[in-house]
């Protein structure tokens, strides 16, 4: 059922198959950052991260912002590395 009270929402069998690839490439690159930035935590002690781990777990969830947040933010650099 198409919901004429917002014409900007679409469905995805209205989307056109350019679209339909980009949005698929959007979600591919999402989970993959979000995947390699909770393996990073995970494995990652908690001297070297910014703060509580549950918190950038959280974070991490959030779009594309939260795991670029992290790798930004929430790992500590030694000089080691």
């Amino acid at each position: 059922m198409r919901d004429d009270r917002n014409p900007e929402r679409r469905q995805w069998r209205d989307m056109t198959p350019s679209r339909k690839a980009v949005t698929v490439l959007a979600v591919i690159i999402q989970l993959a950052l979000a995947g390699v930035a909770w393996a990073d935590l995970a494995r990652r002690p908690a001297t070297e991260v910014n703060g509580p781990k549950w918190r950038w777990a959280v974070v991490i969830a959030i779009n594309f912002i939260g795991p670029i947040t992290y790798f930004r933010w929430g790992r500590i650099r030694s000089l080691s590395r």
